[in-house]
């Protein structure tokens, strides 16, 4: 936190999702006098880790959040959004909640995503079923995220996309530890049920489209992050259409001489 670009103290800070304190641990004194973290689950908040500002933890969904309206400086959620049944819903919330001049820093799981997975299960199911099944929670593509901040009323907006690839032995290796996380497939109409031919099938299409030359196989994951303001008067506006006195079609003679008489 303290290598931000947002070179402030927020007095209240609102980290939703936080489980067990991931984040709030590497916040400091420097950045956020008082912290407090929601989380729906009731174990979470009993296993918190220790951190060096004020914080208190409160059991609520991040689609009801129960604040009044302008009540914080600043907003986090980290790979909590993903599992919303409405995330424009929740965006709105954020946005109601932040004070004007707040500020909303997240990530989520993005769209392409366990696409590796996605895909193998997917042509393993046709091949042996003669259809498939979604085994893959649905993800936002970072597109549509842009477009959900604005139309919450966010300004200033920033979302970027990173990648990380996770290599394993195997797809059974790879389903384990998604469900060690609690990432498997949260869709209503979601099979209960992979049959093992369907599995052993998917495992070979995998490692045929996807192993790399020491015979483990990537998972990627594509984590979106976004930065997003509550409008205020004293931010940045832009200038008003055609007050510019540069034209774009000016850059490139910037390098060349000038035919002007220097006397």
């Amino acid at each position: 936190m303290s290598s931000w670009c947002l070179l402030r103290t927020f007095p209240l800070a609102l980290d939703i999702g936080g489980g067990k304190g991931h984040v709030a641990q590497h916040l400091t004194k420097d950045s956020v006098e008082r912290l407090l973290i929601t989380d729906v689950s009731r174990q979470n908040p009993k296993a918190h880790r220790p951190t060096e500002i004020q914080t208190h933890r409160v059991l609520a969904d991040e689609e009801f959040l129960p604040f009044r309206e302008n009540t914080f400086d600043l907003v986090l959620s980290s790979l909590a959004l993903h599992w919303t049944n409405d995330l424009p819903g929740a965006l709105r919330q954020i946005h109601q909640v932040l004070k004007p001049d707040g500020v909303f820093v997240g990530a989520m799981v993005g769209a392409e995503t366990l696409f590796e997975l996605r895909c193998s299960l997917q042509l393993a199911e046709m091949e042996r079923e003669g259809g498939f099944s979604p085994h893959v929670s649905p993800y936002t593509t970072v597109t549509d995220l842009g477009n959900l901040l604005g139309q919450a009323g966010f300004s200033m907006l920033t979302v970027d996309i990173d990648e990380v690839q996770v290599y394993y032995p195997g797809i059974m290796e790879v389903m384990t530890d998604l469900q060690g996380m609690a990432e498997s497939s949260c869709a209503w109409n979601r099979k209960s049920l992979l049959h093992r031919d369907s599995i052993l099938a998917a495992a070979a299409v995998y490692q045929e489209m996807y192993g790399s030359n020491t015979g483990t196989v990537p998972a990627s994951f594509h984590i979106l992050y976004m930065i997003g303001w509550k409008p205020h008067e004293s931010q940045a506006k832009p200038a008003k259409r055609g007050s510019a006195t540069v034209s774009f079609g000016d850059l490139s003679k910037i390098n060349q001489p000038s035919n002007k008489d220097p006397s």
